[in-house]
Protein backbone atom coordinates (compact mmCIF):
# COMPACT_ATOMS: atom_id res chain seq x y z
CA UNK A 1 0.00 0.00 0.00
CA UNK A 2 1.15 3.51 -0.78
CA UNK A 3 -0.20 6.88 0.34
CA UNK A 4 0.06 10.21 -1.45
CA UNK A 5 -1.08 13.72 -0.66
CA UNK A 6 -1.99 16.59 -2.92
CA UNK A 7 -2.55 20.31 -2.46
CA UNK A 8 -3.62 22.95 -4.93
CA UNK A 9 -4.71 26.58 -4.84
CA UNK A 10 -6.07 28.97 -7.44
CA UNK A 11 -6.97 32.64 -7.35
CA UNK A 12 -10.60 33.70 -7.81
CA UNK A 13 -11.12 36.16 -10.67
CA UNK A 14 -14.01 37.60 -12.65
CA UNK A 15 -14.78 36.31 -16.13
CA UNK A 16 -14.10 32.62 -15.45
CA UNK A 17 -16.42 29.71 -14.67
CA UNK A 18 -16.01 28.18 -11.23
CA UNK A 19 -15.40 24.49 -11.89
CA UNK A 20 -14.78 22.23 -8.92
CA UNK A 21 -14.89 18.45 -9.05
CA UNK A 22 -16.05 18.66 -12.65
CA UNK A 23 -19.11 20.68 -11.58
CA UNK A 24 -19.77 24.24 -12.74
CA UNK A 25 -20.70 25.97 -9.48
CA UNK A 26 -22.75 29.16 -9.94
CA UNK A 27 -20.68 32.07 -8.63
CA UNK A 28 -19.63 35.54 -9.76
CA UNK A 29 -15.97 34.49 -9.98
CA UNK A 30 -14.01 31.51 -11.23
CA UNK A 31 -10.58 30.08 -10.65
CA UNK A 32 -7.64 31.37 -12.66
CA UNK A 33 -5.41 28.78 -14.28
CA UNK A 34 -3.98 27.33 -17.47
CA UNK A 35 -6.57 24.55 -17.59
CA UNK A 36 -10.08 24.89 -16.17
CA UNK A 37 -8.33 25.39 -12.77
CA UNK A 38 -10.37 22.69 -11.02
CA UNK A 39 -8.60 22.95 -7.69
CA UNK A 40 -10.19 19.80 -6.24
CA UNK A 41 -9.32 17.56 -9.18
CA UNK A 42 -5.79 19.00 -9.27
CA UNK A 43 -5.24 18.10 -5.60
CA UNK A 44 -6.61 14.60 -6.23
CA UNK A 45 -4.35 14.11 -9.26
CA UNK A 46 -1.30 15.15 -7.24
CA UNK A 47 -2.29 12.77 -4.42
CA UNK A 48 -2.60 9.86 -6.87
CA UNK A 49 0.65 10.70 -8.66
CA UNK A 50 2.42 11.19 -5.33
CA UNK A 51 1.30 7.81 -4.03
CA UNK A 52 2.71 6.21 -7.18
CA UNK A 53 5.94 8.29 -6.99
CA UNK A 54 5.21 9.66 -10.47
CA UNK A 55 5.88 13.33 -9.80
CA UNK A 56 3.10 15.89 -10.00
CA UNK A 57 0.64 17.38 -12.47
CA UNK A 58 3.12 20.08 -13.49
CA UNK A 59 5.48 17.37 -14.70
CA UNK A 60 2.85 15.59 -16.78
CA UNK A 61 0.68 18.54 -17.85
CA UNK A 62 2.88 21.68 -17.86
CA UNK A 63 1.18 25.08 -17.87
CA UNK A 64 3.45 26.07 -20.75
CA UNK A 65 1.81 23.54 -23.08
CA UNK A 66 -0.85 24.72 -25.54
CA UNK A 67 -2.25 21.17 -25.49
CA UNK A 68 -3.52 21.66 -21.94
CA UNK A 69 -4.71 25.25 -22.23
CA UNK A 70 -8.33 25.40 -21.09
CA UNK A 71 -8.58 21.60 -20.86
CA UNK A 72 -11.04 19.95 -18.50
CA UNK A 73 -9.28 18.63 -15.42
CA UNK A 74 -11.55 15.59 -15.60
CA UNK A 75 -9.79 14.71 -18.89
CA UNK A 76 -6.44 15.06 -17.11
CA UNK A 77 -7.68 12.88 -14.24
CA UNK A 78 -8.43 10.13 -16.77
CA UNK A 79 -4.82 10.40 -18.00
CA UNK A 80 -3.54 10.14 -14.42
CA UNK A 81 -5.63 6.98 -13.97
CA UNK A 82 -3.96 5.51 -17.05
CA UNK A 83 -0.48 6.41 -15.73
CA UNK A 84 -0.99 4.63 -12.41
CA UNK A 85 -2.62 1.62 -14.06
CA UNK A 86 0.51 1.18 -16.22
CA UNK A 87 2.44 0.89 -12.95
CA UNK A 88 0.00 -1.81 -11.71
CA UNK A 89 -1.60 0.37 -9.02
CA UNK A 90 -5.24 0.23 -7.99
CA UNK A 91 -6.91 3.13 -6.17
CA UNK A 92 -8.02 2.13 -2.69
CA UNK A 93 -9.66 5.39 -1.69
CA UNK A 94 -9.49 9.16 -1.96
CA UNK A 95 -10.32 11.69 0.74
CA UNK A 96 -10.37 15.37 -0.22
CA UNK A 97 -11.26 18.73 1.28
CA UNK A 98 -12.24 21.94 -0.53
CA UNK A 99 -11.28 25.06 1.42
CA UNK A 100 -13.45 28.03 0.42
CA UNK A 101 -15.21 30.76 2.33
CA UNK A 102 -17.81 30.96 -0.42
CA UNK A 103 -19.70 29.77 -2.32
CA UNK A 104 -21.12 26.96 -0.22
CA UNK A 105 -20.27 23.59 -1.75
CA UNK A 106 -22.52 21.09 0.07
CA UNK A 107 -25.20 20.74 -2.61
CA UNK A 108 -22.60 20.12 -5.34
CA UNK A 109 -20.48 17.54 -3.52
CA UNK A 110 -22.56 14.46 -4.50
CA UNK A 111 -22.08 15.27 -8.20
CA UNK A 112 -18.36 15.91 -7.61
CA UNK A 113 -18.03 12.46 -6.03
CA UNK A 114 -19.90 10.90 -8.97
CA UNK A 115 -17.68 12.66 -11.51
CA UNK A 116 -14.45 11.65 -9.80
CA UNK A 117 -15.49 8.03 -9.22
CA UNK A 118 -16.77 7.62 -12.77
CA UNK A 119 -13.57 9.05 -14.26
CA UNK A 120 -11.36 6.80 -12.14
CA UNK A 121 -13.61 3.74 -12.66
CA UNK A 122 -14.02 3.22 -8.93
CA UNK A 123 -16.99 3.09 -6.58
CA UNK A 124 -18.41 6.30 -5.15
CA UNK A 125 -17.79 4.67 -1.75
CA UNK A 126 -14.07 5.01 -2.49
CA UNK A 127 -14.29 8.81 -2.88
CA UNK A 128 -14.95 11.26 -0.07
CA UNK A 129 -15.21 15.00 -0.67
CA UNK A 130 -15.91 17.56 2.00
CA UNK A 131 -15.74 21.33 2.26
CA UNK A 132 -14.79 23.78 4.95
CA UNK A 133 -14.31 27.51 5.40
CA UNK A 134 -11.34 29.33 6.95
CA UNK A 135 -13.54 31.32 9.33
CA UNK A 136 -12.60 34.45 7.39
CA UNK A 137 -8.86 33.92 7.81
CA UNK A 138 -6.20 33.95 5.10
CA UNK A 139 -6.59 34.22 1.31
CA UNK A 140 -9.36 31.63 1.19
CA UNK A 141 -11.16 33.25 4.10
CA UNK A 142 -11.08 36.65 2.40
CA UNK A 143 -12.47 35.13 -0.82
CA UNK A 144 -9.29 35.75 -2.84
CA UNK A 145 -8.89 32.06 -3.72
CA UNK A 146 -9.88 28.48 -3.15
CA UNK A 147 -7.62 25.61 -2.16
CA UNK A 148 -8.01 21.86 -1.85
CA UNK A 149 -6.20 19.03 -0.15
CA UNK A 150 -6.40 15.33 -0.96
CA UNK A 151 -4.94 12.02 0.10
CA UNK A 152 -5.00 8.78 -1.85
CA UNK A 153 -4.33 5.19 -0.94
CA UNK A 154 -2.98 3.00 -3.74
CA UNK A 155 -2.65 -0.76 -3.68
CA UNK A 156 -0.67 -2.90 -6.08
CA UNK A 157 -2.39 -5.71 -7.92
CA UNK A 158 -0.52 -8.02 -5.55
CA UNK A 159 -2.88 -6.87 -2.78
CA UNK A 160 -5.88 -8.37 -4.54
CA UNK A 161 -6.99 -11.95 -4.88
CA UNK A 162 -8.15 -13.10 -8.29
CA UNK A 163 -10.68 -15.90 -8.52
CA UNK A 164 -9.69 -17.01 -12.03
CA UNK A 165 -12.58 -15.14 -13.66
CA UNK A 166 -12.75 -11.58 -14.87
CA UNK A 167 -13.85 -10.39 -11.44
CA UNK A 168 -11.59 -9.28 -8.65
CA UNK A 169 -12.23 -10.09 -5.02
CA UNK A 170 -11.28 -6.89 -3.21
CA UNK A 171 -9.65 -8.56 -0.26
CA UNK A 172 -6.18 -7.74 0.96
CA UNK A 173 -4.06 -10.84 0.49
CA UNK A 174 -0.28 -10.29 0.50
CA UNK A 175 0.21 -13.85 -0.73
CA UNK A 176 -2.22 -13.47 -3.63
CA UNK A 177 0.35 -13.55 -6.42
CA UNK A 178 1.99 -16.67 -5.01
CA UNK A 179 -1.10 -18.71 -4.20
CA UNK A 180 -3.83 -17.63 -6.63
CA UNK A 181 -4.22 -18.63 -10.26
CA UNK A 182 -4.66 -15.53 -12.40
CA UNK A 183 -4.92 -17.33 -15.72
CA UNK A 184 -7.34 -15.75 -18.09
CA UNK A 185 -7.22 -12.36 -16.40
CA UNK A 186 -6.00 -9.57 -18.67
CA UNK A 187 -6.52 -6.87 -16.06
CA UNK A 188 -3.03 -6.40 -14.69
CA UNK A 189 0.44 -5.72 -15.98
CA UNK A 190 1.70 -9.15 -14.99
CA UNK A 191 -0.07 -10.48 -18.11
CA UNK A 192 1.39 -7.88 -20.48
Amino acid sequence: MRIGMGYDVHKLVEGRDLIIGGVTVPYEKGLLGHSDADVLVHAIMDAILGAAALGDIGKHFPDTSKEYEGVSSIVLLEKVKELVEKECYIIGNIDATIIAQRPKMAQYIPQMVTNIAKTLHISEKQVNVKATTEEGLGFTGSGDGISAQAICLLNTVDNYAYDGTDSVAYVYDPEATETKNCSGCQGCCRNK
